[in-house]
């Protein structure tokens, strides 16, 4: 035999609006998704935006290095590449080394005119400092220039210690033994990475065909072998 049940209206009203509940949750659950895929492109955009501009930071590097090895007097006149931050490419004045017969004072300026454009152009908020290697001190053995290349920073890591592994102003002395000493704190705080800024430090030795040599009066002489 079957038995009739009675429907109770009471039940009924309870039950409603549990689909609607279910489909919320799986709205939310969806949408923290969604966040977190987005999350995780926008971080891969900004490390593939940092590695690009890296690379050519790398590449202008390189490019400054060339023209300095077609200068046959680079070495001689290394002090004249010598160009802080708030010397931008517009602030520098150099004769036209391609139409004309150039001092090795005069192309130095050409190319480092020519160069901080292409730095300036080629990466956001551009800029570049080039100094000495503050880990030579004697003037006629100077043969590095330290090279550091900011741009707009897109990094999360903002902190000191993050930066500090390419401040300019420190450097590591050398031992007797030649291994590398402590890191030494350097005075030179312009050549450091500026802030809100990524920064590429590099240091490039600075080739010459003819080279200088002190012929015992101060003053330097080439020798071209």
């Amino acid at each position: 035999m079957y038995q009739l049940t009675s429907f109770n209206p009471a039940i009924q009203r309870r039950q409603r609006g549990i689909s609607l509940i279910e489909s919320l949750v799986a709205i939310v659950v969806m949408a923290l998704g969604i966040l977190g895929i987005l999350g995780v492109q926008m971080r891969t955009l900004t490390d593939t935006s940092t590695t690009v501009r890296r690379a050519q930071a790398i590449r202008l590097i390189e490019d400054l290095s060339e023209r300095m090895k077609v200068s046959p007097n680079a070495l001689l006149s290394i002090k004249s590449y010598e160009s802080g931050y708030n010397k931008k490419a517009s602030d520098l004045t150099a004769s036209n080394c391609d139409s004309a017969t150039c001092t090795p004072a005069e192309q130095a300026a050409y190319d480092l005119k020519q160069w901080k454009t292409t730095v300036e152009q080629s990466l956001p908020g551009g800029q570049a400092s080039i100094f000495l290697a503050p880990g030579e001190t004697v003037e006629a053995n100077r043969r590095q220039l330290g090279i550091m290349i900011a741009w707009r920073e897109n990094e999360r890591d903002t902190a000191a210690a993050y930066k500090d592994d390419i401040d300019a102003t420190k450097f590591r002395a050398t031992t007797n033994n030649g291994t590398a000493g402590a890191l030494s704190s350097g005075t030179d705080a312009a050549n450091a990475c500026p802030a809100d800024k990524t920064c590429h430090l590099q240091y490039i030795t600075v080739a010459a065909r003819c080279a200088p040599y002190d012929d015992g009066s101060g003053t330097k002489t080439l020798y071209c072998s």
